[in-house]
């Protein structure tokens, strides 16, 4: 009698095997859509290709003289110090108003659904929508900040005609828009912290503040640095709020205006200089790399010192 032919199943491969074949969909899926277009844009950053002559479709070869010209642009280094300038003034401000946002969502109120919803709904809403948004709020003649101005007894302000002005108007909508987001992720990690905690913390006589500083700072800890990483790479790709609420007359020629995305913009699809906004593109992914690496090695020897200081006490 011939014996059927075996036939593996899933259940016969070891744990490692297994895991491959799992994991390999999820592989195939980010390296299309992720590092095909990693590579591609490293190759054209080594090109002379212009969308708007000859060389768009017979690139020339030129090696890191992108990056060179980029590094002795005056506009490069402009739209460098404006996104920084960006990174400090809104990724602070977002997670102490997401923080604090956090915190007010986690009082027990009898009905949550519209605090939390109230939290939702600035994140759910699209960029262009809120950049819209915020471009009616400071308009000069009908924008609401300027009523209130007004009503308090000041004097109407251009913001949207002010360069300076305008700055610290677009910060104020990114900080409104991720704090939302902040605030959400911090409350889910409000919620896993025991209560058994705080309330152990009142008995011992602890304050509010106390139990605040000693308990929920260190346990939520690792949720703001994660939304401190993400906040940081978000904020030097700021481009929508500053393109909707500048307009193309503003940003295109304002210094104080000119970010490090809008100048890619500008060079890549005004210019034509594909090349060249490749090469900008890849310096951006640098710079964020390393200041995610700074933070993260600052934070890791802070966590390392502070194990070592309750060892030693």
């Amino acid at each position: 009698m011939i014996q059927p032919k075996y036939r593996r199943s899933f259940g016969d491969l070891s744990e490692r095997a297994l895991a491959f074949w799992l994991l390999l969909p999820a592989a195939l899926l980010l390296g299309s859509v992720a590092l095909y277009p990693v590579a591609r844009l490293i190759y054209n950053s080594l090109f002379q290709r212009r969308l708007t002559d000859e060389t768009g479709s017979n690139p020339v070869f030129i090696g890191f003289a992108n990056f060179a010209q980029a590094l002795s642009d005056e506009r490069f280094w402009t739209a460098l110090w404006n996104t920084l300038l960006i990174v400090l003034v809104t990724v602070p401000g977002a997670l102490v108003v997401g923080l604090l946002l956090a915190l007010l969502a986690n009082l027990p109120f009898r009905a949550k659904w519209p605090v939390r919803l109230g939290l939702l709904l600035p994140w759910a809403l699209p960029l262009v929508f809120a950049g819209l948004i915020f471009r009616w709020f400071f308009d000069s003649q009908y924008g609401v900040v300027n009523d209130v101005i007004v009503r308090l007894g000041g004097e109407r302000l251009l913001w949207v005609t002010t360069p300076e002005l305008l700055f610290w108007a677009i910060c104020f909508s990114i900080i409104w828009k991720s704090s939302s987001f902040v605030a959400l992720i911090l409350l889910a990690g409000l919620q896993v912290i025991p209560k058994e905690l705080y309330e152990s913390a009142s008995v011992d006589g602890a304050s509010r503040w106390q139990s605040f500083w000693r308990i929920t700072l260190p346990l939520l800890s690792p949720t703001i640095f994660f939304m401190l990483i993400t906040g940081l790479i978000g904020s030097f790709q700021v481009f929508t709020p500053a393109y909707i609420m500048g307009g193309a007359s503003r940003w295109g020629t304002s210094k104080q205006l000119r970010f490090y995305v809008l100048h890619l913009y500008l060079k890549g699809f005004q210019e034509g200089k594909l090349g060249y906004a490749s090469a900008l593109a890849w310096v951006l992914v640098i710079i964020s790399a390393i200041l995610v690496t700074i933070i993260y090695t600052t934070t890791e020897q802070y966590v390392y010192y502070e194990e070592q200081g309750k060892e030693r006490s």
